[in-house]
């Protein structure tokens, strides 16, 4: 990419996750890190609120925060040097430290003018389609009210099979979750050199890349730090993730100036790891290849040109018939009157739920069902016209 094409896609970013390790967070294991929380929290808020003074011409992003420290902090309120190994003694230190890490965010934000939410995330969370799709639409309503997630694994409860890592794969999920447009990695180095830099002085930094090039694995490795368990390996698999959604990574110095809003202002720093599809291709074609349809809709003659010619979500009331069992998030064909499929997406329903909703109104799923998840039965942002 050009310097400007760069500098367009950071500029463009309005969903942003931020992810920060536990050596920052905590100062190296010294306690949780007041003025360097501050400082993030004081520059998320002026990319929530789009400052003009901050040079970010009044477009508000959306931004939601990954933090790791939760077992770091424990362990220095337990008076613990060196990381235990025990599955129940990380817990017991996750459970002491997630006190005072939410409540340092939620005290800096505040003093910024931004409400905060704690949610607290396992793999098992986003590995069921249920419970992914709850999460997504938390966060999502989340960003709505202008509220800023902070979001940690629930180190409480997982076992060693379940746990993310230096809560980069987290971070990636997280922006695959949510659909961002960017996910910005902070950690104690400047980004990623061709070698490790300390050993090889010939090593050199690597401004930009494509996510997924098999060669930045080969560059990156080592292990993380002794109060964190990532290393760079992590970060370049987490950012291969994210671009799967089509969200580019950069990897940068978490305590470089501003460095949140210098990139905002489409500022060269760290290390941009750019996505190869696009956000928007990326999800279509995901669910264009889906060859596992867990059932089909049949819609009316009005509501297939609406589909089609207008871009618009498939309401209940368009539904004339269901096909197959399937559930909330499953993909489903979209079928017309004559039975060729002219779309396919997903379900806000299951197939049990869709039948009771067929020919009706929106405003009746609360009184059929009991409760409304969203009006559209198919929203027209996971819908995918078929060619």
């Amino acid at each position: 990419m050009t310097q400007q094409d760069t500098s367009e896609l950071l500029r463009n970013a309005r969903r942003i996750v931020v992810k920060v390790g536990s050596s920052l967070v905590t100062n190296d294991g010294r306690g949780l890190d007041e003025q360097a929380i501050g400082e993030w929290s004081r520059q998320m808020a002026q990319l929530a609120r789009g400052e003009p003074e901050a040079g970010l011409g009044g477009a508000r992003r959306e931004v939601i925060m990954v933090s790791s420290g939760a077992i770091a902090e424990g362990m220095k309120r337990l008076g613990w040097a060196k990381r235990p190994r025990e599955i129940n003694e990380l817990q017991a230190a996750a459970a002491v430290g997630q006190m005072g890490l939410a409540q340092m965010y939620e005290t800096k934000l505040r003093e910024q003018g931004l409400r905060s939410a704690q949610v607290l995330l396992t793999h098992a969370d986003l590995a069921d389609r249920e419970r992914y799709l709850n999460a997504r639409s938390t966060l999502l309503t989340l960003l709505q009210h202008q509220v800023l997630p902070v979001i940690n694994e629930n180190d409480t409860v997982v076992n060693d099979e379940i746990k993310f890592g230096d809560n980069d794969t987290l971070g990636a999920l997280v922006a695959n979750l949510v659909e961002a447009d960017l996910l910005v990695i902070l950690t104690d180095q400047k980004g990623l050199f061709t070698a490790d830099p300390r050993q090889n002085p010939t090593a050199e930094f690597v401004h930009e890349a494509r996510a997924g090039d098999p060669a930045l694995e080969l560059m990156a490795g080592g292990a993380g730090s002794s109060i964190g368990k990532g290393g760079m390996l992590t970060k370049i698999v987490a950012a291969r993730r994210a671009a799967g959604s089509g969200a580019s990574t950069v990897i940068a110095w978490g305590r470089e100036p501003d460095a949140l809003l210098r990139l905002a202002r489409g500022e060269r720093i760290g290390t941009l790891l750019v996505a190869p599809t696009q956000k928007t291709q990326a999800r279509k074609q995901w669910m264009a290849d889906h060859l596992q349809l867990r059932g089909a809709l049949a819609v009316d003659d009005g509501a297939a040109v609406k589909l089609r010619a207008e871009g618009k979500s498939l309401l209940p009331v368009g539904m004339t018939a269901v096909e197959g069992v399937f559930s909330r998030g499953d993909v489903v064909a979209i079928r017309d009157t004559t039975g060729v499929e002219i779309a396919r997406g997903l379900a806000n329903y299951s197939s049990a739920e869709a039948r009771l909703l067929c020919r009706k109104s929106s405003s009746q799923i609360e009184a059929l069902l009991g409760y409304t998840a969203e009006p559209e039965m198919v929203h027209r942002d996971n819908l995918v016209l078929s060619r």
